[in-house]
């Protein structure tokens, strides 16, 4: 038997090299034993030979491959929703691989409305449904969760989450140390500053959850064959040129599929490439040990002490010690016939998390080991899975790269992504988990994808601070201005691999070096580091230290003018025979109008949920080769979309024109030309000097454009503010963004122009009213919903994508809409903050910031009648309002139009 304290003196005191350690070594360390703390396994079950439980179909509607959590909820989603002809293909036995030693830990309350959930609905099938359906028990364990904060800003972020939990009816409560003390009497409470309890959380046993998930599956139709590795998946071109899949080949027979669905963990990168799919993710130990018996651990609530970066889990009469290290191992060469083996546990790399067990319950420190229990694990560059359909072949969908926590959101995202195999799109938003949030420069970019892994899983159990930034991965894709704002001292945000400005330090450069993992694997940690200064600096959920910095950009623009570079935006061409028809089809609004016009539209779903808002803008033909004016025949349009939302806007469109056969081609031009907006009621002035057209409101009306010359170079200037200010954007070839750059900050030097970043913008926009993608509008919102009914061309008779839905909504009325808040107290916000109307919680804020040209608070969030009725207008204005943010009401005005220029005169150049 091995003490903790005892493992804890022996451990060497350097950290572990970074090395590639063999799959099956030697026994070695304090422990001999290493097995799960499972009364029940599936390893010793199903057929003892090679051959396959049951023979392969020819053919099937939907292939999973990976009979573990993933597989076997998005098996079971898929029949519950009446799929038939549904394959779950295990090489092995069910829940081998990675499933089967999971800690199967389940938290209710995430910083995320969607994860919340995804989560309940996990908890709804291991603790009701499967239940209720089979008539067995799952292994579901409500013992409860306790998260422990050992200073003010954990607690805060704790009574976040409180906060969204009384949203979604999630019983949690913040207790001081004495309480918690009362909770769990073997803890030790010396450093606790207080805790958030949350009595309904719970664990999972893998074995029991995957089995009975089987068992439901197959009840309704599927089918299970375990021992059936894959070895090769078909994938064809179609007529169109279109890759899609065509069959899955295993070690004892074909079938032909449209479609695969990639569950396979860490091996789920082999199984892409055997389609020509780049799967991001890597594969890192993961580990935890089990204790001897404690008397009085019985019954207690699992414990997350982040601060010390470690868990305990209640295993009957005993804990399980986890947690996320600096230095995690990665598995270099992954095993094609690991299945349910362990690797030795690395102590030196674990020692870490003990140190933190022990002081938090004393009792540790005499307590035996029972098993260590070390596995493989995936990771992925943002902590997020990869789920949804693969830019490079249809038909081939992942679910896979889930960070370890692929028990506890397996119900949700299970039937989320039945839901998209089946219907082409998710019910909720998934995109922080879709694939294609990644640019596709960085889904085979292995130093991007290390980096960020690494970084991902260190600062896995950090506070989430709302303006924290990685440091990993950097400097990937930078646009023309970079270096020229570097020494202007913009501070870069990152954003699927561009570095954009995000707010300018008047102290100097800040550049981001290159990674050093955090001084782990004997790398050499940077000292003096300006950049990591500044982002620590705003490690707070109060107003940040550069709010007065923020405030001087705002209030330039709104006074003056100011230069933002957008260089990192999308920018697509539209263009063929049938490009007005595809724009017709694609785009929300009409925008086939005479070349020379701008318009702002949105993308749907057939849902009518928004996929995208973007300007579209009709060009005409112009010279081959030229990214400003391309050559055409037909039809042209010229795209700009948001540049952290490019791919999935390349995707969505790709399928779209796939989908209907539309010939017309989508060109990318997003590298080949920088963009910057110039904004402010002196923008005019200051533009004319540098470009050779007319300004005027007659010759240059808003949402217009116009190719001409600036400092000699020709540039696409267009009439638009994305801050609620008159001004211009200009795209311009990347070799003469500089050039122009320089000839404008010239021009404005005397009218007091300034450069500024996203800060600003984000600040800006939220006060004029303006959505952003992804925050205030999501693919699960609608145009109706989100006050954007103008961008949808319902008085015509243009069919578009989702517009039966739309105008199905109209018909029956508006159930959510979302709404305008502003706080007289100057208090900060991020989201995540309760909506509180008569005192009942309708809803919950979706993007928070402070306005600084109406000196206030300002809020948007989602709100709903709780007596189920639409939601009017007269509902919305007859409420009293109040925000809770961590756990604090303060009194709240609902305003149903921008309280900023809400005549929109600004823009239009009425000062």
């Amino acid at each position: 038997m091995s003490y903790l304290s005892r493992a804890w003196r022996a451990a060497a005191p350097l950290p572990a090299p970074w090395r590639s350690p063999r799959p099956f070594s030697s026994a070695s360390g304090p422990t001999a034993k290493k097995s799960v703390p499972y009364q029940k396994t599936l390893q010793e079950e199903g057929p003892g030979s090679g051959e396959p439980s049951l023979a392969p179909p020819a053919s099937a509607q939907v292939v999973v491959v990976g009979g573990g959590s993933l597989g076997c909820q998005t098996t079971y989603h898929l029949a519950k929703l009446g799929l038939s002809g549904v394959v779950l293909l295990e090489r092995d036995r069910l829940t081998s691989g990675t499933t089967w030693h999971t800690a199967g830990l389940l938290w209710q309350l995430r910083p995320s409305d969607v994860e919340v959930e995804l989560l309940a609905h996990t908890r709804d099938v291991v603790s009701r449904d499967l239940p209720a359906e089979t008539g067995l028990h799952t292994g579901w364990v409500e013992n409860g969760g306790l998260f422990i904060a050992s200073n003010k800003q954990r607690l805060d972020e704790y009574k976040r989450l409180m906060s969204l939990g009384k949203v979604y009816g999630v019983e949690s409560h913040v207790l001081t140390p004495a309480q918690t003390k009362d909770l769990y009497p073997l803890m030790n409470i010396d450093d606790l500053y207080g805790t958030l309890y949350v009595p309904k959380d719970g664990t999972m046993d893998p074995a029991g959850t995957c089995s009975t998930l089987a068992r439901a599956a197959t009840a309704r139709g599927a089918t299970i064959i375990e021992n059936c590795p894959v070895t090769g998946i078909q994938v064809r071109t179609d007529d169109f040129g279109v890759k899609r899949v065509h069959a899955v080949e295993t070690a004892h027979g074909t079938i032909q599929t449209p479609c695969v669905v990639n569950c396979a963990g860490v091996w789920a990168r082999a199984l892409g490439r055997l389609a020509g799919v780049n799967v991001p993710l890597v594969a890192m130990h993961h580990a935890y040990v089990v204790t001897e018996r404690i008397e009085g651990i019985q019954n207690m609530p699992n414990v997350r002490d982040h601060d010390a970066s470690v868990y305990l889990r209640l295993q009957g009469d005993a804990l399980s010690v986890g947690g996320y290290e600096s230095n995690p191992i990665f598995w270099e060469e992954v095993s094609e016939k690991f299945a349910f083996g362990l690797f030795d546990l690395d102590w030196d790399v674990f020692m870490q998390h003990i140190e933190g067990a022990v002081n938090r319950v004393p009792i540790l420190e005499k307590t035996g080991i029972k098993s260590t229990v070390c596995g493989p694990e995936s990771f992925t560059a943002d902590h997020k899975p990869l789920m949804g359909e693969a830019p490079e072949v249809r038909g081939f969908f992942l679910g896979c790269g889930f960070n370890s926590a692929g028990m506890m959101l397996g119900g949700g995202c299970g039937r989320e992504l039945a839901h998209w195999i089946i219907h082409g799109r998710p019910e909720k938003d998934m995109y922080g988990y879709d694939i294609r949030r990644f640019h596709h420069s960085l889904t085979n970019n292995n130093r991007w994808i290390r980096e960020r892994s690494h970084e991902s899983y260190a600062k896995n159990y950090s506070v989430v601070f709302p303006h924290d930034e990685p440091l990993a991965g950097r400097n990937v894709r930078k646009d023309p201005l970079h270096e020229e704002l570097l020494q202007q001292g913009c501070v870069f945000q990152e954003r699927h691999g561009w570095e954009r400005p995000g707010w300018f330090n008047p102290g100097g450069a800040a550049p981001v070096l290159d990674y050093d993992y955090y001084g782990a694997y004997g790398r050499q940690r940077h000292g003096d580091y300006t950049y990591n200064r500044l982002l620590g600096d705003e490690y707070t959920f109060d107003f940040p230290p550069h709010h007065d910095i923020i405030k001087k950009e705002c209030l330039t623009c709104r006074n003056a003018l100011a230069l933002f570079d957008m260089s990192y935006f999308g920018k697509f061409y539209l263009v063929g025979p049938e490009a007005t028809k595809a724009a017709d089809w694609l785009f929300s609004a009409d925008v086939s109008k005479a070349p020379g016009s701008t318009v702002y539209t949105c993308m749907l779903n057939r849902q009518g949920g928004v996929e995208s808002d973007l300007t579209v803008s009709r060009i005409s033909p112009g010279a081959p080769g030229s990214p400003l004016a391309p050559a055409f025949e037909g039809d042209g349009y010229y795209l700009a979309i948001g540049g952290a939302v490019a791919q999935h806007n390349w995707s969505h469109i790709t399928t779209v024109l796939q989908d209907m056969k539309f010939q017309c081609e989508l060109l990318d031009c997003s590298e080949e030309l920088g963009m910057m907006s110039i904004q402010g009621p002196l923008s005019r002035v200051v533009l004319q000097e540098v470009l050779d057209t007319d300004l005027s409101n007659e010759a240059f009306p808003f949402s217009t454009h116009k190719t001409t010359t600036a400092a000699g170079c020709q540039v696409r200037a267009m009439r638009l503010s994305f801050v609620g200010e008159m001004g211009w954007e200009l795209h311009v070839p990347r070799a003469d963004c500089v050039k122009v750059y320089r000839a404008v900050m010239q021009a404005g030097a005397r009218h007091g122009i300034a450069n500024a970043g996203y800060r600003a913008i984000d600040s800006l926009s939220i006060e004029k009213g303006y959505r952003h993608w992804h925050a205030d509008l999501r693919p699960d919102d609608t145009p109706l919903e989100a006050g954007l009914a103008f961008t949808c061309k319902l008085k015509s008779s243009i069919p578009f994508l989702g517009r039966e839905a739309v105008e199905a909504q109209k018909a029956k009325g508006i159930f959510r809409r979302l709404v305008c808040f502003t706080t007289e107290e100057k208090v900060p916000m991020f989201g995540l903050e309760a909506v509180w109307r008569d005192g009942k919680v309708v809803g919950h804020i979706r993007r928070a910031d402070f306005g600084f040209a109406i000196d206030k608070t300002i809020a948007y969030g989602y709100i709903r009648d709780p007596a189920g009725g639409p939601v009017s207008l007269d509902f919305v204005k007859s409420g009293s309002y109040e925000l809770e943010r961590m756990g604090v009401t303060f009194p709240a005005r609902a305003h149903t139009k921008s309280p900023f220029d809400p005549d929109n005169k600004r823009v239009k150049g009425f000062y």
